[in-house]
Formats: C-alpha cells, sequence, structure tokens
C-alpha cells in the first residue's frame, strides 16, 4: 500500500541539505548540540522528543526517538508515560480554549 509517510524517508533525512547545504549543516549541528548530554540526559531528551513527536503528530519523529528511547535505555512503561504527559498537555491545552468560548457565550447573554 502506498501512503503519504514512508519509513524509508527518515533515513534520507540527512540529504533535506540538497539545495541549501549551508542552512542544512547549520540545523544538524544545532540539533546535534540539543541532544548531546547537558542538564538532561540524553534518555531524558529522548523521552521529551517522543512525547512532542506525539503531540506534534510526526511519524518519522515517533520512529526515529521510539527508537531512540529505547537505545538509551528507557523501558515501555517511561515511553507510555512521556505519551501521555504530551497528551495532557494537548488536551488541556485545547481545554482552555473553552474559556474564549465561554467569554462569547457569556457575551451574548447564554
Amino acid at each position: 500500500m502506498d501512503t503519504y509517510y514512508k519509513p524509508e524517508h527518515l533515513p534520507k533525512f540527512g540529504s533535506i541539505g540538497e539545495g541549501a547545504p549551508e542552512l542544512a549543516k547549520k540545523f544538524f549541528d544545532y540539533y546535534g548540540a540539543v541532544f548531546a548530554e547537558g542538564a538532561l540526559s540524553e534518555r531524558e531528551k529522548a523521552l521529551i522528543a517522543l512525547a512532542v513527536a506525539h503531540a506534534v503528530q510526526c511519524p518519522y519523529c515517533i520512529d526515529a526517538y521510539a527508537n531512540e528511547s529505547l537505545a538509551k535505555g528507557a523501558d515501555l512503561e517511561q515511553m507510555t508515560e512521556a505519551v501521555h504527559v504530551a497528551c495532557a498537555i494537548r488536551g488541556g491545552a485545547s481545554l482552555v480554549h473553552g474559556v474564549q468560548m465561554l467569554e462569547h457565550a457569556h457575551k451574548v447573554g447564554m
């Protein structure tokens, strides 16, 4: 079955710089620095990336950071909890916009 998202594209991510190699180098240098050990461990950063990948719904990132989380020592329970954190934040972000709806409803006398 042909799909829009193709798993074989993920390993080709580095080729995205073909049309702008200088910009790609800057991005990948930055990307590497972000995921290097720092105040957060590489495992913690991979779990954050996994959660964000679910929040932005990027199947390539979900694949990459599920694998990276496992490679950095995360277990299924930690990964699942990270996904639930993303779900809670995304759901809360939707719900808090309900305050805007309430204000409109109150203005019209509901």
